[in-house]
């Protein structure tokens, strides 16, 4: 990860914080995009780059070009902006179908849109996507996360594809991270059981890193110890 420049999207998640943390440590150049606003002046090292509606192409060009400006160059993008919804299909609400489009399918593909000029200038450009092993095969009230994630799961494939030998994108598919967030839903669950942030950052790290650049289209399981 040294001197290598890493946008990192929905870092101001429990996710995105320990996978910017990480890859700052190792040497990496960090920019921060989340929709909630930046917490810090931008440095040499690290810019935030908040208020952000990554489902908003223009925004996402906005914010992206921002970043490369910043950093004088892009080597990998971290798709991880998201978000989450259980709702049963029979008498769940059409918007949280398109809610979860826009949260999943929309931020990682417009944000992947803007990016992969900047990828493709680097010579050994990533992208690393947030998928979900829930959306290989849908539970009840999965209906709506699932699909999304499927989404994203197909544009991994077809984005790998239509730039394979430019740049390579892959996707990581966790089962339940362990955060705070999912042990105060399921507080009867066995958190150990979970793959934790921690080891999910080392997988996406290693598809960011020069060592990947033969993995493009994959769909990586990383499903801690369930």
């Amino acid at each position: 990860m040294q001197d290598k420049v890493l946008i990192v999207t929905g870092a101001r998640g429990a996710l995105g914080q320990v996978v910017a943390e990480i890859a700052q440590s190792r040497g990496a150049r960090i920019a921060c995009i989340d929709h909630a606003p930046s917490q810090s002046s931008a440095t040499p090292e690290r810019i935030e780059i908040g208020g952000v509606d990554l489902s908003d192409a223009a925004q996402a060009k906005t914010a992206i070009d921002a970043a490369a400006k910043h950093f004088g160059r892009l080597d990998a993008l971290i798709n991880i902006a998201g978000g989450f919804a259980f709702e049963p299909v029979g008498d769940g609400d059409i918007k949280t179908w398109q809610r979860m489009h826009a949260l999943n399918v929309l931020t990682a593909l417009n944000a992947s849109r803007a990016a992969l000029p900047h990828l493709a200038a680097s010579g050994a450009g990533r992208i690393v996507n947030i998928g979900a092993m829930g959306a290989l095969q849908a539970g009840s009230g999965m209906g709506p996360y699932a699909a999304s994630k499927a989404g994203v799961h197909r544009l991994t494939e077809a984005l790998a594809s239509e730039w394979k030998g430019k740049v390579t994108v892959n996707a990581v598919l966790p089962s339940i991270i362990d955060t705070a967030a999912n042990r105060a839903d399921m507080p009867k669950a066995d958190f150990s059981k979970w793959v934790t942030p921690q080891e999910l950052a080392e997988v996406i790290l290693f598809l960011a890193s020069d060592a990947a650049s033969g993995v493009t289209g994959a769909l990586i399981p990383v499903g801690g110890r369930v």
